[in-house]
């Protein structure tokens, strides 16, 4: 299965929603907490081509981007697409 990495912050409500979709989704991740953390958050920002809003989402180093964008790719079907190749 694809990585996904999710950066968030602790009090972020639309963090939390996008973590629990992938809970509910049953897909795995890695979340990076940018609270207090400069070096983090600079990094997030760099990946996401300036975006400084959490949360930040990228699946195999691709930029996804917050929880609207990852909502529309499950709507459509391209979010199962991307993590669940065809064998």
């Amino acid at each position: 299965m694809a990585r996904i990495e999710i950066y968030t912050e602790s009090a972020c409500t639309i963090c939390r929603r996008a973590v629990l979709m992938l809970d509910e989704l049953g897909f795995a991740y890695d979340e990076i907490s940018v609270d207090g953390d400069k070096a983090r958050r600079s990094e997030m920002v760099m990946r996401s081509v300036g975006r400084r809003n959490v949360p930040q989402i990228f699946i195999e180093d691709q930029h996804i981007g917050s929880l609207d964008e990852l909502m529309a790719m499950e709507e459509t079907g391209e979010l199962r697409n991307l993590l669940e190749p065809a064998a």
